[in-house]
């Protein structure tokens, strides 16, 4: 959703909060599925801004040591930027209040819907790791993709740990996610028989599916060496690439 990523900030600072119940927190940040009625988020620091074309959205800056949390929205309401609850885009039109929060009332199962395709920016209020609000928002500024090389290991059917540069991500994906192989066949194992569709750099050529790069990883017991084209602020992955070599 890279919404008019070039907005001019008008208004800056930080969120005020309103004053809530000692027991319930809130979050921003990106949101990834994380099991049936279960979303995994890493809290940011969320700065409201507005923007030419009329734009109300949020910046969102990392946190120093902000650990992720797991949050089950089974039961809470949810509210889209959206004009209905099944449109995947904005259309070019939102619904949205005064703070920038989706306005249009959902269901989880409309949620449910949403983080099946990827990553939701959304401002949570939880209690005890259940959620009792959710809104949807629009993000001011889409952090950029970056290309890198490590190897990634299995979460479970829409995560991996990426270890690159010293360091390890646990890093997320869709049915959008593309993968390239260097097999014949996208249901081969990794590296299996010969390397026809690889590139003179060792990167597969052959245009395979989210759904593959699932099926794949779910026989290796070992890290697979990858490159990627992700973003560690979002905590997500548009690519990968099979590498032909020994990991």
């Amino acid at each position: 959703m890279r919404l008019l990523a070039g907005a001019v900030v008008l208004a800056l600072g930080s969120v005020a909060l309103p004053a809530e119940a000692s027991s319930t927190k809130v979050v921003y940040g990106y949101a990834w599925a994380d099991g049936k009625g279960l979303l995994r988020i890493v809290p940011k620091s969320a700065t409201f801004v507005k923007g030419q074309g009329g734009f109300v959205g949020y910046r969102l800056t990392s946190v120093s040591r902000a650990k992720e949390v797991r949050i089950d929205y089974t039961k809470a309401p949810f509210g889209r930027v959206t004009v209905a609850c099944d449109l995947k885009e904005t259309e070019g039109r939102i619904a949205v209040d005064g703070k920038g929060l989706g306005r249009t009332a959902c269901k989880p199962g409309h949620l449910a819907a949403e983080l099946q395709r990827g990553v939701k920016p959304l401002r949570i209020e939880y209690r005890s790791g259940k959620a009792v609000k959710i809104n949807e928002f629009l993000v001011s500024d889409w952090p950029n993709a970056r290309t890198g090389r490590g190897t990634i290991k299995r979460v479970n059917d829409s995560t991996v740990l990426f270890a690159t540069g010293g360091r390890t991500l646990k890093l997320g994906y869709s049915y959008s996610t593309a993968l390239y192989r260097v097999t014949a066949r996208c249901r081969d194992g990794w590296l299996a028989g010969n390397p026809v569709n690889a590139d003179r750099n060792g990167l597969g050529k052959k245009s395979c599916s989210a759904a593959d790069l699932t099926r794949v990883l779910k026989s290796q017991k070992h890290p697979v060496l990858v490159q990627l084209r992700y973003s560690p602020e979002v905590g997500g992955i548009d690519e990968v690439w099979e590498i032909y070599g020994d990991a």
